[in-house]
């Protein structure tokens, strides 16, 4: 199909499309270092600067994407929904299409947005979906299923063709397989940033890329390697735990500071996720209708659901729509971490200390050891770490 990305970031979504054999028509991306990426990246491809003063979309495209706006409907966000100013840029899609109809749409955006407001997000897309006359089908997926980072995500597909959205959606179903937490084992990654009310806490592979700040304050993950190190990857392999290929990202250092790098793949879609649902947007499956159940009342949307052009049904099914094998986390990461800072370590244990949460057996002595140890670094030039024997 010919794509037209809107929203379109760093390319996520279109770079796995064109793997599974769609071709990109149009991009449109508002935010330079973004967009000097784009350029870079789909060299022979037009980007348009802001879908606000895009007039009309291409005349053979069959697909729109658009990974709109998160901010306003992340739980790290400003939680404002739908209708705040960001969020509700959705709502150019739907001009666009209301101008040229296109039978296939995409959207992608936060899992969060099923609960934030009553989910009144998601009422808001699809009673917008269901009045122009489309099918839809959503899916949480998470991209553990392909690669070391867990990042849940919601893959909306609406069409007004004759294949059923379901067929796209819920073809594939996977069992996780997580390992068991063994800080002597395997790497370990988690927030560095939280310790109170979260951890986020991820066997043999690292949370959610956040996406920073937009003046370039980076938020990487920490990782607990099994030596008792902590460190934060570099950017590269940031980019790789994304999908892309290391340096994807460095176009945008020509307009902006290299640190914004750490925001443009945060705010990404997986590129094998977007390619999973590439590969099925040409080759559609088959959902089981036993998975259908009653949808629900409550305010929370479920997890995966459709709307056959006459009811919804809530659709039990997991995140993970296959399993690829993968390296240890040890073993995927190629590039030079960073060890995290006394101050950061240190800020993050004194935050578990006044917490409730439970934490891994030997976590906080490790915790403690690294300090010590970047404390003689400091004073040595030298980073000795001495885990304690209970550890």
């Amino acid at each position: 199909m010919k794509v037209a990305g809107l929203f379109a970031g760093i390319g996520g979504l279109e770079a796995g499309f064109a793997e599974s054999g769609h071709e990109a028509a149009l991009l449109c991306e508002v935010w330079a270092p973004a967009r000097r990426v784009l350029l870079h990246r789909f060299p022979t491809v037009a980007v348009a600067p802001d879908v606000r003063e895009l007039a009309h979309l291409p005349g053979d495209v069959d697909l729109v994407t658009a990974g709109f706006p998160c901010q306003d409907l992340s739980q790290a966000g400003t939680t404002a929904g739908i209708d705040g100013d960001r969020s509700s840029l959705v709502a150019q899609v739907f001009r666009l299409l209301d101008d040229r109809p296109v039978p296939w749409v995409v959207l992608e955006n936060v899992s969060f947005m099923l609960q934030l407001q009553q989910g009144r997000a998601m009422r808001r897309l699809v009673d917008a979906f269901e009045a122009r006359g489309y099918r839809w089908a959503y899916r949480v997926v998470n991209t553990l299923a392909f690669l070391p980072q867990r990042r849940e995500r919601v893959l909306f597909v609406a069409t007004t063709g004759d294949v059923d959205p379901a067929d796209v959606l819920f073809a594939d179903a996977a069992e996780p397989q997580v390992p068991a937490t063994d800080l002597t084992a395997r790497a370990h990654g988690f927030y560095w940033t939280e310790g109170i009310r979260g951890l986020g806490w991820a066997p043999d592979a690292i949370p959610t890329l956040k996406n920073g700040s937009t003046v370039g304050i980076p938020s990487p993950p920490a990782i607990m390697m099994p030596d008792g190190s902590v460190v934060t990857p570099a950017i590269e392999d940031a980019e790789r735990l994304q999908g892309f290929e290391a340096g994807w990202t460095e176009p945008a250092a020509e307009v902006a500071r290299a640190s914004l790098r750490w925001s443009l793949v945060g705010n990404a879609v997986s590129v094998p996720v977007a390619r999973w649902l590439g590969r099925r947007l040409a080759e559609p499956g088959a959902h089981d209708r036993a998975r259908d159940r009653t949808f629900p009342t409550r305010k929370a949307w479920p997890r995966a659901a459709r709307f056959d052009g006459d009811r919804g049904h809530a659709v039990e099914i997991g995140d993970c729509p296959t399993w690829a094998a993968r390296p240890a986390l040890t073993e995927f990461l190629r590039y030079e971490p960073k060890l995290l800072s006394v101050r950061a370590t240190q800020g993050f244990h004194d935050r578990t200390l006044r917490s409730s949460l439970r934490f891994p057996e030997g976590f906080r002595e490790r915790l403690r050891a690294h300090i010590d140890a970047m404390n003689e670094l400091e004073r040595t030039g030298q980073y000795r770490l001495r885990l304690p024997a209970a550890a």
